[in-house]
């Protein structure tokens, strides 16, 4: 699982890949937190349950995303890994179990707006899934 940072004129974006869908959506994941955190260890001291769907692969990838940027928003949970991810590729579908703690234990900026559809891609490599997000900053 590995994810790089690209170049981008004002947002932040950044091509993660995996050996399998969920690989790929995992190292997504790391990277976002990344954005939002940057270096900082985050400790997993609460496990959080998420279930989100799409109508595609990116659909589902963004709703995936965007769902970090909610518990933070609005129950001031940092997610600091996937502990668990399931995808129903068939029926766009995802479970996860996401680690992280309150964020008010932690001093960072939160540059991250959204998450958007810009230059999005979800894509089936020969050997690898790859994708691209760019996020709003």
């Amino acid at each position: 699982m590995s994810y790089r940072f690209l170049e981008h004129t004002a947002d932040v974006k950044f091509l993660a890949s995996g050996k399998s869908l969920e690989q790929a959506f995992v190292s997504a994941a790391d990277a976002l937190i990344e954005t939002i955190a940057g270096k900082i260890k985050i400790l997993g001291s609460e496990e959080k349950k998420i279930k989100v769907d799409g109508k595609d692969m990116e659909s589902l990838l963004y709703n995936f995303l965007e769902e970090f940027l909610f518990l933070l928003d609005s129950e001031d949970f940092l997610v600091g890994g996937v502990k668990e991810l399931k995808i129903d590729a068939e029926k766009f579908k995802l479970s996860a179990v996401l680690v992280g703690d309150k964020a008010d234990n932690y001093k960072f900026t939160n540059d991250v707006k959204a998450v958007t559809y810009n230059e999005m891609f979800v894509k089936k490599g020969k050997d690898k899934y790859v994708v691209q997000v760019v996020v709003d900053v």
